[in-house]
Protein backbone atom coordinates (compact mmCIF):
# COMPACT_ATOMS: atom_id res chain seq x y z
CA UNK A 1 0.00 0.00 0.00
CA UNK A 2 1.56 3.46 -1.04
CA UNK A 3 1.23 6.57 1.18
CA UNK A 4 -1.54 7.73 -0.85
CA UNK A 5 -3.68 4.46 -0.76
CA UNK A 6 -2.93 4.59 3.06
CA UNK A 7 -4.47 8.14 3.47
CA UNK A 8 -7.71 7.23 1.05
CA UNK A 9 -8.09 3.62 3.61
CA UNK A 10 -7.60 6.21 6.91
CA UNK A 11 -10.46 9.05 5.11
CA UNK A 12 -12.56 5.97 4.50
CA UNK A 13 -11.80 4.64 8.31
CA UNK A 14 -13.02 7.85 9.77
CA UNK A 15 -16.31 8.31 7.76
CA UNK A 16 -17.14 4.52 9.18
CA UNK A 17 -16.14 4.72 12.90
CA UNK A 18 -18.30 8.63 12.76
CA UNK A 19 -21.15 6.29 11.52
CA UNK A 20 -22.21 8.07 8.56
CA UNK A 21 -22.70 7.31 5.01
CA UNK A 22 -20.74 7.95 1.90
CA UNK A 23 -24.06 10.62 1.01
CA UNK A 24 -24.25 11.70 4.44
CA UNK A 25 -20.41 12.00 4.93
CA UNK A 26 -20.50 14.25 1.64
CA UNK A 27 -23.43 16.48 2.77
CA UNK A 28 -21.36 17.10 5.71
CA UNK A 29 -18.46 18.51 4.40
CA UNK A 30 -19.69 20.06 1.34
CA UNK A 31 -18.39 17.62 -1.39
CA UNK A 32 -20.24 15.53 -3.79
CA UNK A 33 -20.91 11.55 -2.75
CA UNK A 34 -19.43 10.94 -6.31
CA UNK A 35 -15.87 12.22 -4.98
CA UNK A 36 -16.21 10.92 -1.58
CA UNK A 37 -16.43 7.37 -3.41
CA UNK A 38 -13.62 8.51 -5.74
CA UNK A 39 -11.65 9.53 -2.81
CA UNK A 40 -12.21 6.31 -0.56
CA UNK A 41 -11.69 4.03 -3.67
CA UNK A 42 -8.13 5.80 -4.86
CA UNK A 43 -9.93 6.99 -8.24
CA UNK A 44 -9.29 10.81 -6.94
CA UNK A 45 -6.37 11.30 -5.04
CA UNK A 46 -7.21 13.57 -1.80
CA UNK A 47 -6.24 17.02 -1.52
CA UNK A 48 -5.99 20.16 0.82
CA UNK A 49 -9.54 21.50 1.20
CA UNK A 50 -10.85 18.03 1.36
CA UNK A 51 -8.79 17.00 4.15
CA UNK A 52 -9.57 19.98 6.02
CA UNK A 53 -13.20 19.89 5.68
CA UNK A 54 -12.53 15.94 6.86
CA UNK A 55 -10.96 17.35 10.06
CA UNK A 56 -13.08 19.96 11.00
CA UNK A 57 -16.00 17.45 10.84
CA UNK A 58 -14.48 14.82 12.59
CA UNK A 59 -12.54 17.30 15.11
CA UNK A 60 -9.76 15.55 14.49
CA UNK A 61 -7.44 18.83 14.29
CA UNK A 62 -4.84 18.81 11.29
CA UNK A 63 -4.18 15.15 11.19
CA UNK A 64 -5.71 14.42 7.81
CA UNK A 65 -4.18 17.48 6.56
CA UNK A 66 -0.77 16.60 8.28
CA UNK A 67 -0.96 13.40 6.26
CA UNK A 68 -1.40 14.59 3.37
CA UNK A 69 1.54 16.67 3.45
CA UNK A 70 3.16 13.76 4.39
CA UNK A 71 1.74 12.28 1.26
CA UNK A 72 2.96 14.90 -1.03
CA UNK A 73 6.72 14.55 0.59
CA UNK A 74 6.22 11.39 -0.67
CA UNK A 75 5.53 12.35 -4.14
CA UNK A 76 8.13 15.47 -4.56
CA UNK A 77 11.44 15.28 -5.99
CA UNK A 78 14.23 14.98 -3.83
CA UNK A 79 15.54 18.40 -4.61
CA UNK A 80 12.66 19.74 -4.00
CA UNK A 81 11.38 18.31 -0.60
CA UNK A 82 13.75 21.21 1.45
CA UNK A 83 12.35 24.13 -0.16
CA UNK A 84 8.68 22.83 1.19
CA UNK A 85 9.85 22.43 4.54
CA UNK A 86 11.27 25.91 4.42
CA UNK A 87 7.66 27.32 2.91
CA UNK A 88 5.30 25.49 5.38
CA UNK A 89 7.87 26.79 8.56
CA UNK A 90 8.40 29.89 6.54
CA UNK A 91 6.94 33.42 8.38
CA UNK A 92 7.11 35.42 5.33
CA UNK A 93 7.98 34.30 1.46
CA UNK A 94 8.48 36.61 -1.42
CA UNK A 95 8.20 35.16 -5.15
CA UNK A 96 9.10 36.77 -8.11
CA UNK A 97 7.75 35.09 -11.79
CA UNK A 98 8.52 36.73 -15.39
CA UNK A 99 6.79 33.60 -16.92
CA UNK A 100 4.16 31.76 -15.82
CA UNK A 101 2.18 32.28 -12.53
CA UNK A 102 3.55 31.13 -9.18
CA UNK A 103 2.63 27.26 -8.40
CA UNK A 104 1.13 28.64 -5.17
CA UNK A 105 -1.34 31.21 -7.35
CA UNK A 106 -2.28 27.83 -10.05
CA UNK A 107 -5.58 26.87 -10.38
CA UNK A 108 -6.21 23.38 -11.64
CA UNK A 109 -6.73 23.95 -15.23
CA UNK A 110 -3.68 26.61 -15.28
CA UNK A 111 -1.22 24.02 -14.07
CA UNK A 112 -2.32 21.78 -16.18
CA UNK A 113 -1.71 23.32 -19.19
CA UNK A 114 1.72 24.19 -18.31
CA UNK A 115 2.77 21.03 -17.39
CA UNK A 116 1.37 19.31 -20.43
CA UNK A 117 3.72 21.94 -22.00
CA UNK A 118 6.49 19.53 -20.27
CA UNK A 119 8.65 16.44 -21.60
CA UNK A 120 7.21 14.32 -18.37
CA UNK A 121 5.24 11.59 -18.52
CA UNK A 122 1.24 11.92 -17.88
CA UNK A 123 2.08 9.72 -14.76
CA UNK A 124 4.72 11.93 -13.54
CA UNK A 125 2.20 15.07 -14.50
CA UNK A 126 -0.48 14.12 -12.17
CA UNK A 127 2.32 13.34 -9.30
CA UNK A 128 3.52 17.03 -9.99
CA UNK A 129 -0.06 18.14 -9.96
CA UNK A 130 -1.25 16.50 -6.99
CA UNK A 131 1.79 18.40 -5.28
CA UNK A 132 1.04 21.68 -7.00
CA UNK A 133 -2.46 21.60 -5.95
CA UNK A 134 -1.99 20.43 -2.39
CA UNK A 135 0.84 23.14 -1.32
CA UNK A 136 -1.71 26.52 -1.16
CA UNK A 137 -3.53 25.01 1.69
CA UNK A 138 -0.34 24.14 3.59
CA UNK A 139 0.77 28.01 3.41
CA UNK A 140 -2.31 30.24 3.22
CA UNK A 141 -4.28 27.66 5.73
CA UNK A 142 -2.16 27.42 8.62
CA UNK A 143 -3.34 28.53 11.74
CA UNK A 144 -0.83 31.48 11.15
CA UNK A 145 -0.24 31.86 7.50
CA UNK A 146 2.70 34.20 6.61
CA UNK A 147 3.01 36.82 4.78
CA UNK A 148 3.12 36.13 0.93
CA UNK A 149 4.36 38.49 -1.64
CA UNK A 150 4.32 38.08 -5.04
CA UNK A 151 5.63 40.00 -7.85
CA UNK A 152 4.29 39.07 -11.97
CA UNK A 153 5.17 40.29 -14.58
CA UNK A 154 2.17 41.29 -16.79
CA UNK A 155 2.67 39.62 -19.59
CA UNK A 156 1.95 36.21 -17.53
CA UNK A 157 -1.69 37.17 -17.25
CA UNK A 158 -1.71 37.60 -20.76
CA UNK A 159 -0.42 34.30 -21.86
CA UNK A 160 -2.39 31.41 -22.62
CA UNK A 161 -5.55 30.31 -23.95
CA UNK A 162 -8.55 32.65 -22.85
CA UNK A 163 -10.74 29.62 -21.55
CA UNK A 164 -7.79 28.83 -19.01
CA UNK A 165 -6.83 32.39 -18.55
CA UNK A 166 -10.68 33.69 -17.00
CA UNK A 167 -10.98 31.58 -14.14
CA UNK A 168 -6.98 31.87 -14.06
CA UNK A 169 -6.98 35.70 -13.54
CA UNK A 170 -10.08 35.16 -11.49
CA UNK A 171 -8.68 33.41 -8.78
CA UNK A 172 -5.56 35.50 -8.86
CA UNK A 173 -8.13 38.42 -7.90
CA UNK A 174 -9.60 36.65 -4.97
CA UNK A 175 -6.07 35.72 -3.18
CA UNK A 176 -5.19 39.13 -3.87
CA UNK A 177 -8.10 40.52 -1.53
CA UNK A 178 -6.70 38.31 1.09
CA UNK A 179 -4.88 40.83 3.79
CA UNK A 180 -1.60 38.41 4.12
CA UNK A 181 -1.13 38.11 0.05
CA UNK A 182 0.14 40.63 -1.59
CA UNK A 183 0.29 40.28 -5.43
CA UNK A 184 2.48 43.35 -7.59
CA UNK A 185 2.60 43.41 -11.37
CA UNK A 186 5.37 44.93 -13.32
CA UNK A 187 3.97 46.46 -16.35
CA UNK A 188 4.23 46.01 -19.30
CA UNK A 189 5.46 49.49 -20.12
CA UNK A 190 8.41 48.93 -17.46
CA UNK A 191 10.70 47.65 -20.73
CA UNK A 192 13.86 45.31 -19.40
CA UNK A 193 14.97 45.16 -15.95
CA UNK A 194 17.00 43.47 -13.21
CA UNK A 195 15.28 40.21 -12.31
CA UNK A 196 14.26 38.93 -15.73
CA UNK A 197 16.78 36.10 -16.58
CA UNK A 198 15.11 34.08 -14.16
CA UNK A 199 12.43 33.26 -11.39
CA UNK A 200 13.41 32.88 -7.81
CA UNK A 201 11.94 32.90 -4.42
CA UNK A 202 12.52 33.83 -0.82
CA UNK A 203 11.84 32.45 3.27
CA UNK A 204 12.31 34.30 5.73
CA UNK A 205 12.17 31.30 8.71
CA UNK A 206 11.21 31.68 12.57
CA UNK A 207 14.57 30.60 13.91
CA UNK A 208 17.33 31.19 11.19
CA UNK A 209 18.58 32.59 7.92
CA UNK A 210 16.48 33.85 5.13
CA UNK A 211 16.74 30.86 2.34
CA UNK A 212 16.40 31.32 -1.63
CA UNK A 213 15.30 29.30 -4.27
CA UNK A 214 15.83 28.84 -7.97
CA UNK A 215 14.36 26.80 -10.48
CA UNK A 216 15.57 25.75 -14.01
CA UNK A 217 14.95 23.32 -16.47
CA UNK A 218 15.94 20.36 -14.80
CA UNK A 219 15.29 20.98 -11.41
CA UNK A 220 15.17 23.27 -8.50
CA UNK A 221 17.50 23.94 -5.65
CA UNK A 222 17.78 25.66 -2.20
CA UNK A 223 20.33 28.19 -1.78
CA UNK A 224 21.40 28.73 1.27
CA UNK A 225 24.87 30.89 0.98
CA UNK A 226 24.27 34.24 2.89
CA UNK A 227 26.34 36.09 0.10
CA UNK A 228 23.99 34.63 -2.46
CA UNK A 229 20.85 34.95 -0.69
CA UNK A 230 22.11 38.55 -0.08
CA UNK A 231 22.22 38.59 -3.45
CA UNK A 232 18.91 37.40 -4.29
CA UNK A 233 17.21 39.80 -2.02
CA UNK A 234 18.89 42.79 -3.75
CA UNK A 235 17.23 41.43 -6.87
CA UNK A 236 14.28 41.43 -5.28
CA UNK A 237 14.59 45.00 -4.01
CA UNK A 238 15.25 45.85 -7.42
CA UNK A 239 12.14 44.09 -9.17
CA UNK A 240 9.94 45.17 -6.57
CA UNK A 241 10.93 48.73 -7.28
CA UNK A 242 9.88 48.07 -11.07
CA UNK A 243 5.97 46.64 -10.16
CA UNK A 244 2.85 48.82 -9.34
CA UNK A 245 1.53 49.38 -5.97
CA UNK A 246 -0.92 46.69 -4.61
CA UNK A 247 -4.18 48.45 -5.00
CA UNK A 248 -3.12 49.42 -8.63
CA UNK A 249 -2.14 46.00 -9.32
CA UNK A 250 -5.19 45.08 -8.09
CA UNK A 251 -7.08 47.11 -10.22
CA UNK A 252 -4.77 45.85 -13.24
CA UNK A 253 -5.82 42.12 -12.56
CA UNK A 254 -9.69 43.25 -12.85
CA UNK A 255 -9.32 45.15 -15.69
CA UNK A 256 -7.91 41.67 -16.89
CA UNK A 257 -11.07 39.79 -15.61
CA UNK A 258 -13.78 42.44 -17.12
CA UNK A 259 -11.76 42.49 -20.63
CA UNK A 260 -11.94 38.31 -20.78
Amino acid sequence: MNPTQFLSHELRAIRQRLGMTQVEFARAIHFSDSHVSAVETGHRPPRADYCRRVDEVAHTGRLYQGLLRLVSLDHAPSWLIPWLEYEARATALRSYQPLVLPGLLQTEEYARAILATGLASPEEQARTLDLRLGRPALVFDRDAPPLTTFVIDETVLRRGPADVLRPQIAHLLAMSERPRVLIHVVPATAGFYLGQSGAFALANLPESEPAGYLDDQLAGRVVLDPEHVAALERTWEAVRAEALPRTQSRELIRKLVEER
